[in-house]
């Protein structure tokens, strides 16, 4: 029996933030591949190794969590406003499903060195030295994220001496600006309900109280002491526990319904990537993953969010927009965690350190909105050159 060859597709490895993912150019991908459908849903999961039983991702590019089961697919823009546009594929781990619903704020930060070190902005546009700004389209949320990438003699500068709590080496800072980031998907508001805090009913804990948010990415915020918690949990705290697990899973299921962004219970399974869902604490000292002390005096709040199931190692960008936008708004219940008062910028404390956000939300007609939320992250090439893919 014959046996076809791989498939060599160019390809780029890179960090992100937190988060690792597969780069493609749009222009490299075969024919098929290059529209969406089955096509790129396959080579996307290929290329990551899912669905993988073990939950390893031996046999691809991903490592087995949702921060680096990611691929990402960047073109030059049809817009004349923005330099290039952005796809982000969720690659769900154990199952063969592509999430496309949202965006990963993570490797935004990677997309602006690789449409320079990609030939794919007006050279004219690139500083020998500098910053050099990328105006990206969000193609998943129709939203535009401005990056501000550091140019050292005509490249991408990589290394640096910011510092990323979840990131083990120093790297270059790339500051990000999120333009109004509120109002995102199918929610049709910053907050979908009317409602700064919602009564959500969930099957097994009851009525509980929740913020329900568009901002970012689409967020349920619930109180970690309103379920048993703490709010400085780590991973092997959530993660180890199926019933904890299925819990969230359960609040995240409740808070979709309420925000209308599925119809019914059962849909939840085919849109995993949204909504997030963060449970919050006051301030409060705590040991971080990594062994360093997060003193109560240096952050304004705890936070701990899901993300694929799973509790995240750090912070997923998109849901520390979420934060920032939630914290700018009195009433919210991240704005009462943090002490509730009226604040632009709120640094919070994760599982792997701090964060720091800043957002202005701004109340006209009766509505909140919010500008642009900005943060800063750092991004690498850890690879160069082709996948080979088995289709």
């Amino acid at each position: 029996m014959a046996h076809p060859p791989q498939q060599r597709i160019a390809a780029t490895y890179m960090r992100g933030g937190t988060s690792k993912g597969v780069f493609f150019n749009l222009d490299d991908l075969p024919e098929a591949m290059r529209a969406p459908g089955a096509a790129r849903d396959a080579l996307w999961l290929r290329v990551v190794g899912s669905p993988d039983p073990y939950g390893k991702h031996i046999d691809g590019m991903g490592n087995g969590t949702s921060s680096t089961s990611k691929a990402v697919l960047v073109s030059k823009s049809a817009r004349s406003d923005h330099d290039v546009d952005y796809l982000f594929g969720q690659v769900a781990i154990d199952k063969a499903f592509v999430d496309w619903s949202g965006n990963c704020g993570n490797l935004s930060a990677a997309v602006g060195p690789f449409a320079i070190a990609n030939g794919l902005i007006d050279p004219e546009r690139v500083p020998q030295n500098g910053l050099c700004t990328v105006r990206i389209w969000q193609a998943n949320i129709g939203k535009t994220i401005i990056a501000h990438v550091p140019m050292t003699n005509g490249a991408v500068q990589e290394t640096g001496d910011f510092e990323l709590d979840g990131v083990t080496f120093p790297a270059a800072e790339i500051a990000l600006e999120f333009m109004e980031p509120a109002d995102e998907g199918d929610g049709g508001a910053m907050f979908p309900t009317g409602n700064l805090i919602d009564r959500i009913d969930v099957p097994g804990l009851g009525a509980l109280n929740a913020t329900l948010i568009n901002a970012g990415i689409p967020t349920v915020f619930v109180n970690a002491a309103d379920i048993g918690l703490s709010g400085v949990e780590l991973q092997e705290h959530i993660n180890n526990d199926p019933q904890r697990l299925a819990q969230f899973e359960a609040i995240r299921t409740a808070g979709a319904l309420a925000m209308g962004l599925i119809k019914n219970a059962s849909e939840a399974q085919a849109r995993q990537h949204t909504p997030k869902v963060a449970f919050v604490a006051p301030a409060q000292t705590y040991t971080a993953s990594s062994g360093k002390s997060v003193a109560a005096g240096d952050i304004d709040l705890c936070v701990r969010a899901l993300s694929m199931g799973k509790l995240h190692h750090a912070m997923m960008g998109t849901c520390a927009v979420a934060i920032g936008t939630a914290a700018a708004v009195p009433g919210t219940l991240v704005n009462f965690a943090a002490g509730g008062s009226a604040r632009d910028a709120v640094r919070f404390g994760h599982p792997s350190g701090t964060l720091r956000v800043g957002a202005k939300a701004e109340l006209k007609n009766g509505a909140w909105s919010v500008t642009k939320a900005l943060m800063s992250r750092s991004a690498r090439v850890l690879m160069e050159g082709f996948v080979r893919v088995p289709l």
